[in-house]
């Protein structure tokens, strides 16, 4: 990869970080009519739609760069580390990860499409490697 190519993968994964972090705060959003409109107060994660969206997005753009797996799973692997990261160290000792049905839904919605076009770009590369050995 050129250095133009570096610093926009390392644009990629800042964007999965500071996604990651936004996912998080937005998280306990409530239809209580503060933020959002006033409907009996329901919990309304909205930002795991942005989840399930975003990070394979991230995931096939990664894959331009290279088809090697650790280069399109970047922005996977740093979102999934911002949220361990948040998980595990808490500023000033509050809690920012609930320990609740929304924490799991965003895990697997921004996950697991992720991880789908990770398999994907597996099957890129197989076949990329299968037409390179035909040729020789």
């Amino acid at each position: 990869m050129s250095l133009g190519d570096r610093l926009r993968y390392g644009g990629l994964l800042l964007v999965s970080v500071v996604l990651a972090v936004v996912e998080l705060f937005f998280l306990p959003l409530r239809l209580d009519g503060r933020v959002l409109p006033n409907l009996a107060s329901i919990p309304f994660p909205v930002t795991v739609l942005l989840a399930a969206f975003t990070t394979p997005l991230l995931v096939t753009a990664a894959s331009r760069f290279s088809l090697r797996t650790v280069v399109a799973a970047g922005p996977l692997f740093a979102w999934l580390g911002t949220l361990l990261a948040f998980l595990l160290v808490t500023p000033g000792g509050d809690r920012i990860v609930l320990a609740d049905w929304r924490t799991l839904l965003l895990l697997a919605a921004g996950a697991f499409p992720a991880a789908v076009k990770i398999g994907d770009v597996l099957a890129k590369a197989t076949l990329e490697r299968a037409k390179g050995s035909n040729r020789g």
